[in-house]
């Protein structure tokens, strides 16, 4: 039911669902704070011409680099970002995430994952 919930999740509407939670530490490399990871999606993005071939609007993590904080931290390539310090993801626009990700050092962030958090 999870994985049903997490991954076709309309936007707006109640979801209950498993999270596994990370935290992230940004490195600082010169005058940026680095993190290592991209994402896609949103609620402005149109799901259906995902090359990842996702499910919904939510925003998903597309590419994690190796030794960065995000892979220190456990995050994977398709997990779903639920909550970003409290944040809720899941009725964002991808441009909004992106800002939201790159103002805090640190990310304590909700996801969920395929084959997981699913019950």
């Amino acid at each position: 039911m999870c994985a049903k919930m997490a991954f076709q999740h309309q936007a707006g509407t109640a979801m209950e669902c498993l999270s596994i939670p990370i935290t992230l530490h940004k490195e600082v490399e010169g005058d940026v704070m680095r993190c290592g990871f991209k994402i896609g999606g949103g609620i402005d993005q149109d799901y259906r011409k995902s090359p990842q071939g996702y499910t919904d609007n939510g925003i998903y993590v597309t590419e994690v680099h190796e030794d960065s904080p995000a892979s220190k931290s456990g995050l994977r390539v398709h997990d779903k970002i639920l909550q970003c310090n409290g944040y809720d993801f899941t009725m964002v626009t991808h441009k909004k995430a992106v800002s939201y990700i790159k103002k805090h050092p640190v990310l304590n962030l909700l996801v969920a994952r395929k084959g997981v958090t699913s019950t």
